[in-house]
């Protein structure tokens, strides 16, 4: 008889079910993951919301950690062992485009493309219990790291990806524009950098929180004018980079004013919806003012974030709110749609 496991179904918009497929079984050069763990994305969140667009049914989650259960022939023994604890990208890459071969992994041509041939369901897969998977798609954590803590690794991985992009330097004043789980990984890796870090935040109880995990300066830019704070704390000269973490095309439009002469600029959001936005291209011309986007992680990103999570450099925990059954999934994505909350994890195993 073929063993079954239950996976976390999109049925359609803000329904989620529990169903039963076959177990995987690990083929050549695979890893048969027991996941523990898996984080609720603001991308499941807008899937659950109706704003993102999937095929349904669908199998979403993708900030997941577990452990090796089986290993499969083909395998690197003596790297991999049943009972190491893991976190997995899953992000599919064909190692052959032109972004690719350029170690641009993130920017790979077929991201969202490859069809998993196992069932009917399309999606990443994190909300299983069990995952097989390719031995180059798990990142060794510490023993010891907890599970909630470990599925963090993709998120953290996305941000170092950012922080990369930036290139912050010592002592630089950097804004990070919004204080949600995104913002707050932002300001505890920027002062990683010896950065001063500024927080731009409506929400109060986020500001403090912001503050607590390292931020030199915080406002809310509604009770204050953000250009005339950000010169007023950096002599007028404007923020040497810019971080914006939100989803408003209209914040976006303000953070390039904010940045000063040779300073930099950094998309890290998507926006929903992505309304165009008025540049004065000749202030980029004169002040030197680079604008960037980033999106997803590398796997080098990936390998970092790992490692700062396991030897307990970077500590997540204030980020996560709550930790859900995964038998209760349905309300773990209401609970992770409540703007109350950073990142709901959904304890599977």
């Amino acid at each position: 008889m073929t063993a079954k496991m239950r996976v976390a179904v999109f049925k359609d918009k803000g329904q989620v079910e529990i169903q039963e497929v076959e177990k995987p079984v690990p083929s050549k050069g695979e890893i048969l993951v027991k996941i523990e763990a898996c984080a609720l994305c603001t991308w499941e969140q807008r899937i659950f919301k109706g704003i993102s667009h999937v095929p349904f049914p669908f199998i979403g989650g993708h900030e997941v950690s577990g452990t090796i259960a089986e290993i499969g022939e083909e395998v690197n023994n003596e790297r991999w062992k049943v009972g190491q604890k893991v976190a997995v990208r899953l992000l599919e890459n064909c190692y052959e485009c032109y972004y690719c071969r350029k170690g641009e992994h993130n920017l790979c041509e077929m991201i969202g493309k490859q069809k998993n041939q196992r069932d009917k369901f399309a999606g990443p897969r994190g909300l299983s219990e069990y995952l097989s998977i390719s031995s180059d798609k798990l990142f060794k954590l510490d023993n010891s790291l907890d599970f909630e803590v470990g599925a963090l690794t993709e998120p953290l991985a996305c941000v170092i990806h950012s922080v990369e992009r930036a290139e912050i330097e010592i002592g630089d004043d950097v804004l990070i524009i919004g204080a949600g789980v995104m913002g707050l990984f932002h300001t505890m890796m920027c002062k990683k950098r010896a950065a001063r870090v500024i927080v731009s935040e409506v929400d109060d109880k986020r500001r403090d929180l912001a503050k607590v995990l390292g931020a030199d300066e915080v406002f809310n830019p509604v009770e204050e004018n953000s250009i005339e704070k950000i010169k007023q704390l950096t002599e007028g000269r404007g923020a040497d980079i810019v971080i914006n973490t939100t989803a408003i095309s209209k914040v976006a439009q303000e953070a390039i004013q904010l940045v000063g002469k040779m300073g930099k600029v950094v998309f890290y959001s998507s926006q929903h919806p992505d309304n165009p936005i008025n540049i004065s291209p000749d202030r980029i011309h004169n002040d030197e003012i680079t604008i960037t986007g980033t999106v997803s992680p590398s796997i080098s990103d990936f390998q970092k974030s790992a490692k700062l999570l396991s030897t307990k450099i970077i500590s997540p925990e204030p980020l996560i709110s709550k930790v859900i059954p995964f038998e209760n999934v349905q309300k773990a994505f209401e609970e992770a749609i409540n703007p109350e909350n950073f990142r709901v994890i959904v304890k599977i195993n």
